[in-house]
């Protein structure tokens, strides 16, 4: 065999041979055997406290009062008051707008003329009433004479007429009073219809108003969350005092800036809105341009929209806990003395953003898993993470 060809066979026969050798030298790695998966919570121990309920909800202001300013008169407008602008303030009694009156008082001397013809045909009867039983006496007739003998029905007639005309005259002046269009409560112009020159039928509206007395919110809520609330009853008695409702507190953006206006629950709706399920209660706040104004000044204007917070019930020895903490709608995982966890049955009050309101099934001292876990079995081990220290 010739040395070209024994050259690569002695070249393979060692290299098979060193990688051989290199693999069966090779130090073999150590079994590591890996430690339990046991996974960390964050625990919270609860306490037992008392707990007031607030319920929110949104809606906008409104007046308590609104209304059409309406003549009652036919007329032409001579003069406004300056307070007759939109968004002008005005107090009850206020003439706001004088109309013509020109042909109002010619039928109130008319009307005057004719009650005074109408007291000298009462009194001429009267007197011719006398006359006639005086002469019956006189003359010592039988029998009584009869009412047509003592001109009885003339004059009933006389005074009869005589209250038709003072009837006329009573209309006349209060037709003569209404060309002196008043405001007929103490608020606010929001639209302006009439003005100097403008020619005004009875029934023709001059501004829309309302009242600035009181300023309301009505709120629409949900029916679970009436359960919160004391809210007063509509009984629907007449004489029965208005008895004031939970306390509210508004608040509202004007202008930049959150306000702040306190008011009371005043009453509720009739009827739950059939399309919405929705259950109406409004809020009330007296004198909103004035004492009832936020702290800083601003008053509770109509149109805006604000945010209620209704005080509701308050309840004793309830825990209140995380959302994070509940499994499903109605289980926590409590870990017990042995870190291992127990899922346990509560009843839930209240769940909101700001936490969950257990009535029952957890007792104070104990610790409930506030950690989110993906996988939970009833007696599993976990470590536990409390104020930043794992157990």
């Amino acid at each position: 065999m010739s040395r070209r060809i024994l050259l690569p066979i002695l070249i393979v026969i060692i290299g098979v041979l060193g990688a051989t050798a290199l693999v069966k030298l090779r130090p073999q790695p150590s079994r590591v055997t890996p430690p339990d998966l046991v996974p960390l919570v964050s625990v919270q121990e609860v306490s037992t406290t008392a707990h007031d309920f607030t319920v929110l909800a949104q809606g906008t202001v409104r007046a308590r009062t609104e209304s059409k300013l309406v003549a009652e008169v036919a007329g032409r407008v001579l003069k406004v008051d300056d307070d007759f602008n939109e968004g002008g303030f005005f107090e009850v009694g206020q003439v706001l707008l004088e109309l013509d009156d020109r042909d109002h008082r010619a039928a109130v001397a008319a009307a005057e003329a004719e009650v005074a013809t109408a007291r000298l045909g009462v009194a001429r009867e009267e007197e011719e009433a006398s006359v006639a039983r005086g002469e019956w006496d006189r003359f010592e007739r039988e029998g009584e004479p009869s009412a047509l003998v003592l001109r009885e029905p003339q004059l009933a007639q006389a005074r009869a007429l005589l209250a038709s005309a003072e009837a006329r005259l009573e209309r006349a002046r209060r037709d003569l009073d209404r060309t002196r269009i008043r405001a007929p409560f103490t608020g606010r112009v929001r639209t302006k219809l009439a003005d100097i020159g403008d020619y005004v039928a009875p029934g023709t509206p001059t501004a829309a108003i309302y009242a600035v007395d009181f300023a309301e919110v009505h709120l629409p809520l949900p029916d679970e969350e009436l359960a919160f609330l004391d809210l007063p009853s509509a009984s629907g008695g007449a004489d029965e005092p208005v008895i004031r409702g939970p306390a509210v507190t508004l608040t509202g953006d004007f202008a930049g800036q959150e306000h702040e206006w306190f008011g009371y629950v005043h009453r509720t709706g009739g009827e739950i809105d059939p399309r919405t399920r929705m259950f109406t209660v409004v809020v009330r706040v007296a004198d909103p341009y004035g004492s009832g104004a936020s702290p800083d000044g601003t008053p509770l204007r109509v149109g805006l929209f604000v945010t209620a917070r209704i005080e509701g019930r308050g309840v004793q020895d309830v825990v209140v806990i995380p959302r994070s903490a509940m499994i499903g709608a109605d289980q926590v995982a409590v870990v017990d003395a042995d870190n291992r966890i127990r899922l346990r049955d509560v009843m839930v009050l209240r769940s909101s953003q700001r936490g969950v309101v257990i009535g029952s099934g957890l007792q104070a001292g104990e610790r409930v898993a506030t950690s989110r876990l993906e996988f939970v079995v009833d007696g599993m081990q976990v470590r536990t993470s409390s104020a930043g220290v794992s157990q």
